[in-house]
């Protein structure tokens, strides 16, 4: 079957190990000073262990492999004690995959083995934990300025969601762009100005977006045919958000484009880092 599965170019990976924690799976080992993919089966897809890697060296490809199964899977996750299987349940969880989850309780229980209370644990995922950001933006009244500023839009093209643009739009001819993750303009209040002035704006989200292969297919047709003369990209601190960076790095390697990419990154208290 075709499916989503981690893909590691040698030349790149300098066998640091840093992707290995973070694939609780057990599906990558270092193996003759590389980090080796050792079984399809084991590889759920996800791109955990992508933000890891100091070099780029890891992408997300789609190809023939062996089906995931969940079931195999928690074999080694056991055998790897409870820190593993906590870290394995909680990727799952905030990656969306209850049915995997629910496979992988049910493969506990009918084995005796101690389920923890993974809805009481912080989850691992920044961008899902809940947090309280008011306090950071309470101000004393007595030192406000009470002025009224009238900020211009510099949006210069529609739609702005990549989903529905059309890769045949004039406006891309020759353009700069600014594929920003969806969240960006909420936490960051002067995006306008900082990021989208004379820019084509692209707007995605790269965890909760269902079809990440229609966008490098798209973005992939754009770098091709439309002379684009500079990406800029923008994301938040989180580590899911940094799938953005992988999208737009598989659609170039489709186009077989280089195009310089200027890559900001926007904390959740609305700074940039």
């Amino acid at each position: 079957m075709k499916r989503r599965i981690i893909k590691i170019d040698e030349d790149k990976c300098n066998g640091c190990g840093l992707c290995i924690p973070d694939c609780p799976e057990g599906a990558l080992q270092i193996i003759d000073g590389k980090a080796r993919l050792i079984s399809d089966l084991f590889c759920d897809g996800l791109g955990a262990c992508i933000k890891a890697c100091p070099v780029d060296a890891m992408t997300i490809e789609e190809r023939e492999a062996e089906e995931y199964n969940e079931a195999k899977v928690m074999v080694n996750i056991v055998k790897a004690g409870e820190n593993t299987i906590k870290a394995h349940l909680k990727h799952l969880k905030e990656h969306g995959e209850t049915k995997l989850l629910e496979e992988a309780i049910n493969y506990m229980k009918e084995n005796n083995i101690e389920i923890p209370a993974i809805d009481d644990l912080p989850c691992g995922c920044p961008g899902s934990m809940q947090r309280d950001l008011r306090k950071n933006n309470n101000r004393n009244e007595n030192n406000q300025i009470n002025m009224s500023v009238n900020m211009q839009s510099e949006i210069s093209n529609w739609p702005i969601q990549l989903k529905l643009m059309n890769p045949n739009a004039p406006y891309l001819n020759d353009a700069d762009l600014l594929i920003s993750a969806d969240c960006v303009p909420f936490a960051y209040p002067n995006f306008h100005n900082k990021f989208l002035k004379n820019k084509i704006l692209m707007m995605l989200c790269p965890k909760l977006d269902s079809d990440i292969d229609s966008y490098i297919e798209k973005l992939a047709n754009i770098f091709e045919n439309k002379n684009i003369k500079s990406i800029s990209i923008v994301h938040m601190e989180v580590p899911c958000c940094g799938g953005v960076e992988m999208i737009v790095r598989e659609a170039m390697e489709k186009a077989n484009k280089n195009i310089i990419i200027k890559d900001y990154t926007i904390s959740i208290d609305g700074n940039l880092v």
